[in-house]
């Protein structure tokens, strides 16, 4: 027997035994669970919610190391108005990159705010973007589209740490 029949041999039934066992597991429909029972879902809304209330808190001005000139992300982006999580991460004038969210929040921690920057990877930036993205649901997620950018309700045009020149879309007239 010559070296190629023999392999033929062997391999046509494991062929055959492979396409088999193929053919039966995709055969039958396949069910999966739901992944989540509706209790999880209340608690998993629960603690996203309490995460999304402490940052409001700091989006207001709870925390006074992270401005200290008085203002809060607030002043210039009142519920997170213009901050536009949506759009990120996209290319950011002021930094002269591709930014996410958080370097975002923190550039105008120590810009504008002139405070402290805060742990990109901690609790409070989670928070921070928790808050911002939450109340941008439903919207259409558009990385980097700056057309759908959203003015914000009271604009600080200057002031102590306030950037002289702006992001691009106005503020700086």
């Amino acid at each position: 027997m010559k070296k190629n029949e023999i392999i033929r041999r062997i391999a046509t039934p494991a062929a055959a035994f492979a396409l088999l066992s193929l053919g039966i597991f995709t055969a039958r429909p396949l069910s999966a669970r739901a992944p989540f029972t509706p209790e999880q879902l209340a608690r998993q809304e629960q603690e996203l919610l309490k995460v999304v209330d402490h940052g409001r808190d700091l989006w207001h001005g709870s925390r006074k190391d992270m401005s200290t000139n008085g203002l809060a992300c607030g002043n210039c982006h009142p519920d997170a108005a213009a901050s536009n999580p949506q759009t990120f991460p996209k290319y950011q004038n002021d930094m002269g990159q591709v930014v996410a969210l958080r370097d975002m929040i923190n550039w105008c921690i120590t810009g504008p705010l002139a405070g402290k920057e805060i742990d990109p990877d901690g609790t409070d930036m989670i928070a921070m973007e928790a808050y911002a993205t939450y109340l941008y649901r439903g919207t259409t997620i558009t990385p980097g589209l700056a057309t759908a950018q959203t003015a914000p309700i009271v604009p600080i045009k200057s002031g102590t740490g306030y950037p002289r020149k702006g992001s691009g879309i106005g503020y700086d007239k």
